[in-house]
């Protein structure tokens, strides 16, 4: 199925794609004709406000079989570990580490299987950051899921998804990503146990970020995002649609498919990623970059260069600096961050840092290489090296002071992660000098 499945290339274009099945579906000229052809309705997503500045407007207009306001009324169901309560635990700022998470023992979905670590402000005021992780082991079939509280970006990190959006159809494997944006109806299909991680932003929309003196190429090229062709199902079956809003979960059935959408046309839809096309810029003389070089997608706050949400990732790449100590420096940072690793080892932490885990650094919490990093890059033999082989870990950095929730605060919780700091050595001594007083 994913062979088959297309896309269009290009990031924040005005797209227009209908399904193959009915040519002529996209009304010319005009958005909303008295009446569509085949007998469609005309519907408006928007993703920014009415009369947002033109280059940040974001809008997509639907032709669908049946509107989606058809859906009897929505109740309150349990919110599982989905949470946006920071405040359940007291604050940690120690250095945290997770190992894997375990994969669910009994029969679990995409909605059902996500599970709060992190976050910071509110989706009522709409400003915030949530860190999740999800685990399945089934499909959602005749189930979708959408998000009023923000946008998702997914990273899977065991198990392809095989996503139908309202919009087209995508497959997601890992060492992909995908965004699906606020308000778009999605339901994730598997075929085996699944494990990923999601960064949701309640703020804004993710977008590319500025190269500045880098010039006009570089880091996440914008031809290399996908979003996927018009496709749609007309099914009368009863479907159960659940959605996130204000931290807590609802849902609603109806008698059809949502996924009806014959055509659509807008700058509002979903997209892919693969990140081994990152394009990779780092040092060639000395020192260690800032990892902002390697960001993919950014998510802005009002102040500028400061964000509320980064997806960076640490791909392989060549080291070659001179008279450097090469690996990640010992830091405290104003931005909150959590890693994960989609697969490999990471190069600052090569043991304890597994596939499926996680660490957050709070804001001016210290961290760096474990001793082991540290003795072998100061002693080894500088020449080039090709780094980070076999390996993708990645950051999700905030200007937020992320809270832990109450169940990572008490699951899979490496209580032993300060001990890789431990043995580093007191390596300072005053030079002998004859005479000196002691």
């Amino acid at each position: 199925m994913a062979s088959e499945l297309q896309y269009m290339s290009g990031f924040g274009n005005e797209f227009a794609s209908e399904d193959s099945r009915c040519p002529g579906a996209l009304p010319v000229g005009q958005n909303n004709p008295q009446k569509c052809a085949y007998g469609l309705y005309a519907e408006q997503l928007s993703g920014s406000a009415f009369t947002a500045p033109r280059n940040e407007n974001e809008r997509t207009w639907l032709y669908r079989i049946r509107p989606s306001v058809i859906h009897k009324p929505f109740k309150k169901i349990s919110s599982g570990l989905v949470t946006h309560n920071w405040d359940a635990v007291d604050p940690n700022p120690n250095q945290l580490r997770w190992q894997p998470f375990d994969f669910p023992k009994s029969q679990q979905d995409f909605s059902e299987g996500i599970a709060t670590i992190c976050g910071a402000g509110d989706p009522k005021s709409r400003h915030g950051i949530a860190v999740h992780i999800f685990t399945c082991n089934k499909p959602m079939g005749n189930k979708c899921f959408y998000n009023s509280d923000g946008d998702f970006l997914i990273v899977p990190q065991h198990g392809a998804l095989f996503i139908r959006t309202e919009m087209g159809r995508m497959n997601v494997a890992p060492n992909e990503i995908c965004v699906i944006q606020r308000g778009i109806r999605f339901s994730v299909d598997i075929e085996e146990n699944t494990r990923g991680y999601i960064l949701e932003v309640f703020s804004d929309h993710f977008q590319l970020p500025n190269l500045g003196p880098i010039g006009a190429n570089g880091l996440a090229n914008p031809r290399d995002f996908l979003t996927p062709v018009a496709w749609f199902e007309d099914k009368e079956v009863e479907f159960t649609v659940v959605n996130k809003y204000h931290g807590h979960l609802f849902e609603a059935t109806q008698g059809h498919s949502p996924f009806d959408v014959v055509a659509w046309h807008g700058n509002y839809a979903p997209y892919k990623y693969d990140l081994s096309k990152f394009m990779v810029i780092n040092c060639v003389a000395f020192d260690h970059a800032d990892p902002s070089i390697f960001t993919v997608l950014t998510c802005p706050s009002l102040k500028p260069g400061t964000a509320v949400a980064d997806f960076v990732i640490f791909p392989p790449r060549w080291s070659v600096q001179e008279h450097t100590f090469r690996p990640p420096y010992y830091h405290r940072n104003c931005m909150s961050e959590f890693m994960g690793l989609i697969y490999g080892n990471y190069e600052a932490k090569e043991e304890g840092f597994k596939p499926g885990g996680g660490s957050l650094h709070s804001i001016m919490t210290p961290h760096g290489p474990d001793f082991d990093c540290f003795e072998k890059a100061s002693n080894a033999k500088l020449e080039p090296q090709k780094i980070a082989e076999g390996t993708m870990a990645f950051m999700f950095e905030s200007s937020l002071s992320m809270a832990v929730t109450e169940w990572a605060n008490t699951t899979k919780v490496d209580s032993d992660y300060y001990q890789c700091w431990q043995p580093l050595l007191k390596h300072f001594a005053l030079p002998n000098i004859e005479g000196t007083k002691k």
